[in-house]
């Protein structure tokens, strides 16, 4: 009799823990209104025009600048730099940032280094970039 409970038990239990085994798998299928994409695609056209968070870290002459922007590219914090001219003066400008967490992140790292920078919102004029040599 004892016996008989044992083989019971242990088929009881390897028929649940089979089943628990196999349970798992199964296939998702996600369904979405096209609506949802036509508006995932106006947010997209909405960003592209929208102005974005930069951060300034000189305001000053040209060769500064330019040392300046050497100097900072060395340090590796941010892929993009651009030297900005808005008579009388250049500007050094970091980063392309959608949201201010994103940028007073950065600003903080950057602040070890340049004391007087900031974070601003870049107008949506065209700006003329100059290429230094």
């Amino acid at each position: 009799m004892k016996k008989l409970v044992q083989v019971l038990f242990s088929l009881i239990f390897l028929f649940f823990n089979q089943t628990l085994l196999y349970s798992q798998k199964g296939e998702i299928a996600i369904t979405q209104s096209i609506e949802i994409e036509k508006i995932i695609e106006i947010k997209k056209e909405l960003n592209k025009n929208s102005s974005m968070l930069r951060i300034q870290i000189y305001n000053g002459n040209r060769d500064e600048a330019k040392e300046i922007k050497e100097k900072f590219e060395k340090r590796k914090i941010d892929s993009i730099v651009d030297i900005v001219y808005e008579t009388p003066n250049y500007k050094i400008w970091i980063g392309n940032y959608i949201n201010q967490l994103e940028a007073d992140i950065k600003l903080l790292e950057i602040k070890k280094y340049y004391s007087d920078a900031f974070i601003f919102r870049q107008k949506n004029k065209q700006i003329i970039e100059e290429e230094i040599e």
